[in-house]
């Protein structure tokens, strides 16, 4: 999993990308806020992130409320760092879009247990995403065999979006998971093959 870091604080930043490689992590560091700005933008941006309050270009929180502005699904997990411990700087921190904080200078161990609670979180939410996007899709799947089709009167072809006519089975067979197997009802048999048809009623009697 990748996180980014953004601190402007070079033994911070240091600290911190050593803690988390030493964890499996893939790190990416930005110096300012501006910079994690960028990065937050890409689109293989991490989704787990760690920012520090107060830094040049961009603090933390504005960049916290810009990303939160992206709406992006799911919305990447970020832990606030900061030095203020005033109650209403972290309330106002919290409301503004972070999921946690961390008071500098941190622990180590609290470190390690609050990313992995955010890593948790991030592969819950993945996870939650994926099962969303495949419902989606059986959601289409369901819906394209609903509503009004048109089928010709006579030969019971199927117009199909592009305009073009198909086959019924043909039809169903692209747009369901239903398979066919071809027989002949007893209409059908006594037209087509009215010897066949005749002999068999004369067997069953």
């Amino acid at each position: 999993m990748k996180i980014l870091i953004a601190d402007d604080d070079l033994t911070s930043r240091s600290i911190l990308q050593a803690v988390l490689v030493r964890s499996g992590f893939t790190v990416i560091e930005s110096v300012n806020g501006q910079q994690a700005w960028e990065e937050i933008q890409k689109p293989d941006a991490p989704n787990l992130i760690i920012l520090d309050w107060i830094m040049p270009e961009m603090n933390g929180l504005d960049v916290v409320e810009k990303t939160r502005g992206l709406n992006k699904e799911p919305e990447p997990y970020i832990i606030m760092l900061t030095s203020k411990s005033d109650k209403s700087d972290i309330i106002k921190g919290l409301n503004t879009g972070a999921d946690d904080y961390l008071s500098k200078p941190f622990d180590l161990g609290e470190l390690r247990a609050r990313i992995n609670a955010g890593k948790r979180i991030v592969e819950l939410n993945e996870k939650i995403m994926n099962q969303i996007q495949e419902l989606r899709k059986a959601n289409d799947h369901i819906k394209t065999l609903q509503g009004i089709i048109p089928i010709c009167s006579y030969c019971h072809k199927i117009r199909t979006d592009e305009g073009s006519w198909d086959q019924m089975e043909l039809y169903i067979s692209r747009h369901s998971e239903a398979q066919f197997s071809h027989g002949i009802c007893p209409e059908c048999m006594k037209e087509h093959y009215p010897g066949v048809s005749e002999k068999h009623k004369n067997e069953s009697h």
